[in-house]
């Protein structure tokens, strides 16, 4: 009997999930050359009042995660022609996310190869450090800031190729509450699945940017606010270090609440805020006069001109951004540009809003680069940059894990698969 071939996650397509408040995405693509990739499929499950799963970047209902995760794989996977993907890359964020410097070093006694274990074991040691000094949080990405040999800094990871006694890795650590990191396990645990690796998601933004826009703005200093659909968040960086990030629980679907208590249905409300909404009345082109149904309770019609819609934005905008400018302005003297990003980012005169705010120069953060030219414009959408930039990351994380085995569901999560394709129509 011929031996099955062992399968390696390098053999599988890129595969990147983000576990949004409005809806959980995922998206297939081929690397055709570095930091350049074909979207080979997206699927995408729009989170349903009554039934949400994820909240404030927070899983509050692992069973129904779970279900829509390997709803989404699956689906993905009949659209790209696989039998099955079983591993995807994640990009985490959240409201209770908080940063901190930790460091390794490791004396190996001699000038020796900088292997990868060494440096897994590092990042590691790392890892435990900020658990066991409260074992309340869990780590839920470690970026790396700098590292030295032999005393000398590097620009770069050191690489197999360079050789020291003395070793040093420097981190930022992104942690948050335990539960996060319990409720994500547990999640793709009972969608039969595996995380092949997690990256926070301010890591991914930053490194779509700057691959596209050049490192020199991460030297320079930059900072990312990311307009989501639950919270909003600002993350700055400058010079290997991140020096802010502040996230605040309020979002483009704080916008649509309160436009519905004006008397309409959420529904109305959240089709009113992106056809005709903008983000103040100073960059209204035209003050059309809008009928709308009015919510079922109160029947009839009621009559609101852009220029109203457009000053209630503002206010609840006001509201939202208000702690992160203040944030912002800390440190405004140290950064050159301020990328704005998110489904919240696409509302008309959002960018021309915020610059009002900062002497700053806004603009909207781009991976275009990273992306085939014959790729649908859909895809260049602020709302796909995290997905692009856990791709990114994605395909360094291979080149330094090349052997690394899939991770197999086990029986019982097989049985579950089998048991949910009977609910999906997989025409």
């Amino acid at each position: 009997m011929a031996r099955k071939q062992t399968q390696t996650a390098a053999s599988l397509p890129l595969v990147a999930l983000d576990l949004g408040s409005d809806s959980v995405r995922a998206m297939a693509a081929r690397r055709i050359a570095p930091d350049l990739f074909q979207i080979i499929g997206v699927e995408e499950r729009p989170q349903k009042l009554g039934n949400v799963c994820v909240e404030q970047g927070v899983i509050t209902q692992s069973s129904n995660a779970g279900y829509v995760i390997a709803e989404v794989l699956k689906l993905l996977a009949n659209r790209i022609g696989v039998d099955e993907l079983p591993t995807a890359f994640l990009s985490i964020g959240g409201q209770s996310m908080q940063i901190v410097a930790v460091h390794s070093k490791r004396d190996q006694a001699r000038r020796k190869e900088i292997s990868q274990a060494l440096l897994d074991e590092m990042e590691l040691e790392c890892k435990q450090k900020i658990e066991l000094r409260n074992p309340e949080v869990a780590v839920l990405g470690l970026v790396p800031s700098y590292f030295k040999l032999d005393g000398v800094e590097q620009d770069e990871t050191p690489s197999p190729e360079q050789r020291a006694a003395l070793v040093e890795a420097h981190y930022i650590a992104f942690y948050g509450r335990k539960a996060i990191d319990t409720q994500l396990q547990k999640s793709f645990s009972q969608a039969g699945r595996s995380i092949e690796h997690a990256f926070v998601r301010p890591e991914c933004l930053l490194s779509a940017f700057a691959t596209c826009d050049g490192n020199h703005v991460l030297q320079n200093g930059c900072a990312v606010l990311d307009l989501g659909a639950q919270t909003t968040s600002l993350t700055v960086y400058k010079g290997g270090q991140y020096l802010i990030n502040k996230v605040v629980p309020k979002g483009g679907y704080h916008i649509t609440r309160m436009l519905e208590q004006q008397g309409m249905s959420f529904n109305t409300a959240e089709v009113l805020k992106k056809q005709y909404g903008c983000a103040s009345p100073a960059f209204v082109e035209k003050n059309v006069r809008l009928r709308i149904p009015a919510a079922s309770e109160i029947g009839g019609d009621m009559i609101i001109t852009a220029q109203e819609l457009a000053e209630a934005i503002e206010l609840k905008l006001h509201e939202i951004l208000a702690p992160l400018m203040e944030e912002l302005k800390k440190v405004e003297s140290r950064i050159k540009t301020l990328y704005i990003t998110g489904g919240g980012s696409m509302m008309a005169g959002m960018a021309d809003y915020i610059q009002t705010l900062t002497p700053i120069t806004v603009q909207y953060g781009a991976h275009n680069l990273l992306l085939h030219r014959d790729t649908d414009d859909k895809y260049l959408s602020p709302q796909y940059t995290s997905l692009v930039g856990t791709l990114l990351l994605g395909q360094d994380y291979r080149d330094n894990h090349k052997d690394k085995l899939v991770q197999k569901p086990g029986f019982f999560d097989r049985m579950k698969e089998s048991t949910l394709d009977m609910f999906i129509d997989n025409q």
